[in-house]
């Protein structure tokens, strides 16, 4: 999703030190190498997803975030990216928090379960919505823990970490979300991208 890449870079700063959590093929990293220059590291659970990153020379080992990510020192990385993956972490609180130790700053993106196709398609058909940004079924997708935009908002307040900034995808329209539309926003997007620090 060539957007939502674009969007990300733009959180980014030339050169710094990035670790992409849940790096799959490594299409960002390599975009993010090759657009931001980044001395940029994959941890990804998936031994096939690794040996590809590996083949595109990408520096990529084999983890699991919820495991491994304690091994990593204090500020280690200028950002971490978890990009559509912390709904699929049994503590993806614990998994955020981590991210902020090991990094001055995340960047989290989450398929909005607050939108409002996924809200009208339960309240319809009374099934478990399958959309572009969540296309599995219940019983095959790999999301533990269905989020939305005012849900991420509340976790952040709940635990101190400051939303630096926070951007609604919705197929090609981009848009800021602050605290004075966030409602709306949360009715609108398919796609939720949050920066945020300590």
């Amino acid at each position: 999703m060539k957007i939502q890449d674009d969007v990300l870079a733009g959180l980014i700063d030339i050169n710094s030190r990035v670790l992409d959590v849940g790096c799959g093929d490594g299409s960002l990293l390599l975009y993010l190498k090759k657009n931001k220059r980044v001395d940029g590291r994959g941890l990804e659970i998936n031994q096939k997803n690794v040996q590809e990153c590996l083949a595109r020379g990408l520096a990529v080992i084999e983890g699991d975030a919820e495991k491994d990510l304690i091994n990593y020192p204090d500020n280690s990385f200028d950002t971490a990216i978890l990009n559509q993956a912390i709904q699929q972490f049994y503590e993806p609180r614990k998994v955020l928090n981590e991210l902020l130790r090991i990094a001055k700053k995340a960047i989290i993106t989450i398929p909005n379960f607050g939108y409002w196709k996924v809200r009208l398609s339960l309240l319809l058909k009374g099934t478990m919505p399958v959309t572009k940004t969540l296309p599995h079924s219940w019983y095959d997708t790999p999301n533990l823990h269905m989020s939305s935009i005012k849900d991420f908002y509340n976790l952040c307040s709940l635990d101190n970490i400051k939303v630096i900034k926070s951007i609604s995808i919705t197929s090609d329209k981009i848009s800021d979300i602050k605290t004075n539309n966030l409602e709306v926003k949360n009715l609108i997007s398919e796609l939720g991208v949050f920066l945020v620090s300590k």
